[in-house]
């Protein structure tokens, strides 16, 4: 028979071993990256509700390059006894701001499908996207560094002159084949490929794409010719698709690579003709992206909060970044 001592120590053994197998594993901690610019805003033009009076801004609101016109913002109310809804209406394009890409955004002729494609009426449009399109693991590829030096040449300023800053497909200055192979170990399905580019300083300084030094004349860093077609080798060997590309950019693709051999859009947009078609999803005028080059390699999962509307090729989007600390 057990004495009071041994009996008072055995009970303790047991609470403690419950309390061990209900604590259950440690959660890790973890910090949000916001990686989304915000959307300025226009009160509509008198007479045209339907385009923006740039001189009736909201709040601080200041122009930005776009392939559309700027957002414009009715607001109105409506009153009850204790006071008012104040609500508006806002007219903008699917690819404005920091946005999403669908596959069905760009549109494939018979020349430029490719074996590894699929035709338009089997990719996926803005309704069609699930949470698992829209959410992975985040691997980055950091060159805000060589973009950087490249700058440091004209005083910390693009030129749209490439004799005195080069973003060409030629530089080391765009992201590179080099790049992709890189990173190839960690590419898989439930990846989204992030780069740092180093460029969402320059999206708030103005509108015009032949003088803002965001487009800078369409020589601005971005993913070569070579580092797309990198890219696709990698996945084809691996047997994989990732969940898409996010960059603090325009348009994904290096300028070089964006606007083609004339200007007729000849041989433009490499990344989006090769990509979209293979199912990848874009993020474009993505901000914050410092910030994810500095957490933990591996410790982020990106969050593409996209518009669900029918038809969409798709849409300004909240994008943010889960990280473990």
């Amino acid at each position: 028979m057990l004495d009071r001592s041994m009996a008072a120590g055995a009970l303790a053994g047991v609470l403690a071993g419950i309390l061990v197998l209900g604590a259950g594993p440690a959660r890790a901690e973890t910090f949000t990256i916001d990686l989304t610019h915000p959307i300025p805003t226009f009160k509509p033009m008198a007479g045209d509700p339907m385009k923006p009076d740039l001189n009736q801004p909201w709040l601080n609101s200041v122009p930005h390059a776009s392939f559309g016109q700027q957002a414009i913002l009715a607001i109105s109310q409506f009153p009850t006894n204790q006071g008012y809804f104040d609500l508006g209406r806002i007219v903008l394009s699917e690819h404005h701001g920091t946005h999403l890409d669908t596959p069905g955004h760009y549109i494939n002729n018979a020349d430029s499908l490719e074996p590894g494609g699929k035709p338009a009426d089997q990719r996926k449009l803005a309704h069609q996207l699930g949470a698992d399109d829209l959410i992975g693991k985040a691997v980055v590829i950091d060159i805000s560094g060589r973009v950087q030096a490249e700058l440091d040449k004209n005083g910390g300023r693009p030129s749209p002159d490439r004799s005195v800053t080069d973003f060409s497909n030629a530089s080391p200055n765009v992201v590179t084949a080099d790049d992709i192979a890189a990173v190839a170990d960690k590419l898989d399905n439930d990846t989204w490929l992030v780069l740092n580019l180093g460029w969402s300083r320059f999206f708030f300084q103005g509108a015009d794409f032949a003088k803002d030094p965001y487009i800078n004349g369409w020589n601005h860093p971005g993913m070569s010719k070579a580092a797309v077609d990198k890219l696709i080798e990698v996945m084809d060997a691996k047997g994989i698709r990732i969940k898409g590309i996010i960059a603090d950019n325009i348009g994904i693709d290096s300028g070089q690579s964006a606007i083609g051999d004339d200007d007729k859009w000849t041989n433009s947009w490499h990344a989006h003709v090769r990509l979209l078609q293979r199912g990848l999803k874009f993020v474009e005028n993505a901000t914050g992206l410092d910030q994810l080059a500095m957490a933990r390699p591996g410790s982020c999962t990106v969050v593409v909060g996209a518009p669900k509307h029918v038809r969409g090729t798709g849409g300004p989007s909240r994008v943010m970044a889960i990280c473990e600390k």
